[in-house]
């Protein structure tokens, strides 16, 4: 049989472009307009609606980057078209891309109500349906000039990033300002012509079905009298009913859709921008639901709504009705859609927390599912921190994107370090910005990967990253899929009713252990090391201003600031986004980012040497305010007191150039360019460094990935490297206690210092780097001489192994990961550990010697610095400072302390005496993590904590104050049933059982 199906398809397709599409608006008549530019940042709603504007003619260019432009359009609806339905089409100067990348517009009516949003898919206002004839026009649009930064590939650098670098030429040109008549029946045609179009494309050539369609359609073109289109589209509709109607198979693979629109808090825009996307969005979607009563519309991200409620309260309203009839629903249950890779383990808590008792305060709703299609991977830990926040599902689109291995399951159970499984769901349709085509359509079911098991999957439809939402137009092809021969089965559903279908029609799904790993974005661990510094550091801060406000409330009635740790704890979490943690938006974010961190470290620092103050009292007696979980200079976790006495350590010459280090505990030596080539653990006599390598290495890689700048490096990076042994100075540094070492390299200089304190067995590497390369990717390596084939990365509450082999593609493409604060290699009863203060990316790799010794080498290298061009030409340019050690000899545990200590410096100061510990715990093997008063304000005491070292672990926690009850609870600090047994408290101490990395927390009440 002759195969028509490229004729057709053809014709179809000019047929619509060429005479149908035009034939949707058959009669306009254009409208007045006039703009004010607003002259520097947004203004307030009513003073955009009050300016006094300009006249202006369609064709004129405006719109400078990062503008903000308020057109007011009048007209009169002719009053022949009375009877007719009439839109506004207002088109600001739109492409065809994908809405969010360029010009936006929100609609006000003239009393400051929000009507919809504009963008390339959504350009038309309803005036009337029917319209009477003879009404007056006046809307007003609050147009952002948004510039165009990311198209695709090539990326070109562009200095359209910033608005202090993104000059004022206007960016775009006013397209149509009319009102028109739509022609229903024709935009319905529209979406049956594409919606069978589309099927019949994926319809295999032997299938009845493709040439029931093709003879159908090719008949409704027949019908289709193109000099009048408008007359002749109802009896091409009439042709086309049979084929529309055929229901599909009983067997047919069954489609969730959600209404969605992933907007990222930042990324190709500033924060402030992402408040008037989501202001756009909501406003699309509110209309939507309450033209299309089958739609469901479901938004993620708290901070988002948290924008909507505080800068768009006429918004807010209308998404407040629409949570309450149930179809626009609250997901995720998270304060953003972080990263999960860095974020630490508080943070990654509070990130739920937060997230869920938004919605639960404002709404009610607790969210069963964690929402996160966009994020670049998840960690090992992840699990248990979702079931301890009350949650139960996960949803994610990104693993899709994968590079070399095929993920082999889209429903399965996601089991974490500590053993707890999530039920986890990836889409088929590998999109979390499906559009309803029907390509998206077939791939979902082909894709699927549990047939035979299951049948439901999830699409989150809608324009996202840059916002918009779902479109009519998708819903309209929605409804004709909801059963259709040939198809897939569309059927709007909230989150939760697809993850209970799912569940119960698949009990047992397979188990993956270990981390989501992306193989992809790798470089997101490195690019815009400052705000990576910043976030980590503000963990920290936090972590500490908790910890003493918490103790010295107790103790001296200080008040404790909730307000205020509550704000700064979302500014941290927005800040942990997964554009803006990873480094991958515009300068504008980053140069933001940076200056919030500052003002963060001011505040919290400010709580903490308060709450110190009232607690060490008036005095002279030296004191060391300790705020490590574990015991440091004879000074307790958590606790103040006049440090221990430390011994001393060695500076020699090295008789072959350089400097030798030794305190008793190890010998370094240095040699004359500033490389570690001997880190002798003494009591173990152990070499920690490899035969012939040298540590303290850095390394310049060529850094240019194939595509996704900042995101991205590709494995071939390591195909050529410069090592950096050339030295300005190596020198005694002035504390007889370390060696200084000076390099140049390019167009940029580093300063190293080489501690080895007195009374410690590691190496401290400070690092200042100033920083000029571009295109370039800097390692601290360190060779190590340990047979290992796998170690040890820090994650949230806990650890977890990777292999240094790459016996498989899997192994291998892990060639860059995140760890947190360590990464930890042992052979039997011998370890060294590799800590940090700031850095999240390294390598591992493993290699047989070839000098005689049948050993081989395991090479820890730290990832310190990148210089993508885009989206930020600058990235990183400019001065960094970084804190390593290597801790020969190190357990586990070792390393677990070890990568506290370098995270917490001590803080010192005077008082009247010791300041014994809030909470404290008598195993390093429970470390804890958090120490606060309860978020209600009952001042109860809050302390979570989890076994770190990976073994089973019995402890007994003692608190500084008479202790009323002990209960275990969930993240949110609500009752926790069935974790009791595990918890027995006798007056003030309170003996705990854990499971390997078992996460708990528990309330204190205070007698």
């Amino acid at each position: 049989m002759h195969d028509d199906r490229n004729l057709v398809e053809a014709r179809l397709k000019r047929v619509l472009d060429e005479r149908v599409r035009p034939a949707v608006y058959p009669e306009s008549v254009p409208l007045d307009v006039a703009v004010w530019h607003a002259p520097g940042e947004p203004v307030p709603v009513a003073e955009g609606l009050a300016a006094d504007p300009e006249p202006v003619e369609v064709g004129a260019r405006w719109g400078a980057p990062w503008g903000t432009s308020w057109f007011r359009v009048t007209g009169t609806v002719p009053k022949e078209w009375a009877g007719r339905t009439v839109e506004a089409i207002l088109d600001l100067g739109f492409d065809e891309n994908m809405p969010g990348f360029q010009c936006e517009g929100l609609v006000y009516r003239p009393d400051g109500t929000p009507v919809k949003g504009l963008n390339p898919r959504n350009q038309w206002v309803r005036v009337g349906a029917p319209a009477e004839g003879g009404e007056e026009v006046r809307l007003h649009i609050e147009a952002a000039s948004n510039p165009v930064i990311l198209d695709y590939h090539p990326f070109v650098p562009t200095q359209l990033g910033d608005k202090d670098t993104a000059g004022g030429e206007p960016q775009y040109t006013l397209t149509r300002m009319d009102l028109a008549v739509l022609d229903e029946t024709v935009w319905h045609l529209v979406l049956d012509l594409e919606v069978l179009g589309e099927l019949m494309a994926e319809l295999p050539v032997e299938s009845p079905r493709r040439w029931e369609i093709l003879r159908a359609v090719d008949k409704a073109l027949d019908a289709i009298d193109l000099q009048d289109v408008n007359g002749t589209a109802e009896q091409a509709r009439a042709r086309l009913t049979g084929v529309l109607s055929a229901p599909a198979v009983p067997s047919a693979h069954r489609i969730s859709a959600v209404g969605h629109a992933h907007i990222d808090s930042a990324w190709l825009w500033p924060l402030r921008e992402t408040v008037r996307k989501v202001a756009r969005t909501t406003s699309n979607m509110t209309a939507l639901l309450e033209d299309e009563p089958d739609f469901v519309f479901a938004m993620s991200q708290a901070q988002q709504w948290a924008w909507v409620r505080d800068h768009r309260p006429e918004v807010w309203a209308r998404v407040k009705k629409a949570v309450a009839d149930g179809r626009f629903v609250p997901a995720g249950g998270m304060w953003v859609e972080s990263d999960t890779n860095m974020p630490g383990s508080e943070a990654m808590a509070r990130q739920f927390v937060h997230g869920k008792r938004f919605f639960l305060d404002e709404f009610g709703v607790e969210n069963d599912e964690a929402w996160l299609p966009d994020t670049f991977g998840f960690a090992a830990g992840l699990p248990q921190i979702i079931k301890a926040a009350g949650t139960k599902y996960l949803l994610t689109q990104k693993i899709s994107w994968s590079q070399t291995n095929k993920f082999p399951h889209h429903t399965f159970r996601w089991e974490g370090i500590d053993g707890t499984r999530i039920f986890t769901h990836f889409p088929p349709v590998d999109t979390y910005n499906c559009s309803m085509k029907g390509s998206e359509i077939a791939h979902a079911a082909r894709n699927f990967k549990d047939k035979g098991v299951a049948r439901h999957s999830l699409a989150p439809t809608g324009w996202g990253d840059g916002g918009g939402g779902t479109t009519r137009e998708m819903v309209a092809k929605a409804a004709r899929l909801r059963d259709l021969e040939g198809s897939a089965t569309v059927e709007w559903e909230t989150p939760q009713a697809f993850f209970a279908k799912a569940e119960a029609e698949n009990p047992e799904p397979p188990v993956w252990v270990g981390e989501l790993y992306l193989e992809l974005h790798r470089a997101t661990l490195t690019s815009q090391a400052k705000t990576k510094q910043g976030n980590r550091r503000s963990e920290h801060l936090l972590r500490e201003a908790e910890l003493w406000a918490a103790t010295a409330a107790v103790r001296t009635g200080f008040p404790y600031p909730y307000d205020d740790l509550d704000r700064v704890w979302k500014t941290v979490l927005l800040h942990q986004f997964h554009d803006i943690l990873p480094g991958s938006s515009i300068a504008w974010v980053h140069r933001e980012a940076r200056a919030t961190y500052d003002r963060v470290a001011d505040e919290l620092n400010g709580i903490i040497d308060a709450a110190q103050r009232a607690l060490a009292g008036e005095g002279d007696t030296p004191l060391v305010f300790n705020s490590a979980p574990h015991a440091r200079s004879g000074v307790r976790a958590g606790a103040a007191a006049t440090p221990a006495e430390e011994g001393r350590t060695a500076l020699a010459p090295r008789p072959d150039g350089g400097h030798v280090l030794e305190n008793g505990l190890l010998r370094v030596e240095i040699d004359d360019r500033g490389l570690v080539v001997s880190a002798y653990d003494i009591a173990a006599d152990r070499e920690t460094i490899a035969p012939g390598g040298a540590g303290n290495l850095l390394q310049l890689h060529s850094d240019f990935p194939n595509m996704w700048d900042a995101w991205d490096v590709d494995e071939f990076y390591r195909n050529t490297v410069t090592d950096l042994t050339g030295a300005d100075e190596v020198v005694p540094g002035d504390d007889g206690a370390s060696v200084r070492i000076v390099r140049s390299f390019g167009s940029s200089r580093v300063t190293q210092v080489l501690t080895l304190a007195p009374g410690e067995r590691r190496l401290e590497v400070d690092t200042e780097v100033d920083w000029h390369e571009t295109e370039k990717f800097l390692k601290l390596a360190f060779p190590l001489d340990v047979h290992a084939e796998r170690y040890a990365s820090e994650t949230q509450f806990g650890h977890f192994h990777r292999p240094t082999h790459t016996n498989t593609s899997w192994e291998a493409a892990k060639f860059e990961a995140c760890n947190h604060r360590f990464v930890h290699l042992e052979e039997p009863g011998w370890g060294v550990a590799v800590v940090n203060d700031s850095t999240y990316g390294h390598d591992v790799t493993r290699t047989v010697r070839t000098d005689g010794d049948a050993g081989t080498t395991t090479t820890v290298r730290v990832s310190l610095l990148r210089a993508p061009r885009f989206p930020d030409p600058e990235t990183d340019q400019g001065v960094h400072r970084f804190r390593h050690a290597l801790v020969p000899g190190a357990g586990i545990g070792d390393a677990v302390r070890e990568g506290w200590r370098i995270n917490l410096p001590e803080r010192r100061g005077t008082g009247a005496g010791e300041v014994a510990p809030l909470v404290s715990a008598d195993r390093d093997a429970v470390v804890v993590t958090a120490v606060k008063l309860a978020d209600d304000g009952s001042g109860d005491v809050v302390v979570r904590f989890h076994e770190a070292h990976g073994g089973r672990a019995r402890a007994t926690l003692t608190a500084g104050f008479p202790v009323a009850g002990v209960t275990v609870t969930d993240l949110l600090e609500r009752p926790l049933a069935g974790e009791e047994s595990a918890v027995e408290a006798d007056g003030d101490r309170i003996a705990v059982r854990l499971r390997p990395f078992q996460l708990m927390t528990l309330r204190l009440k205070r007698a």
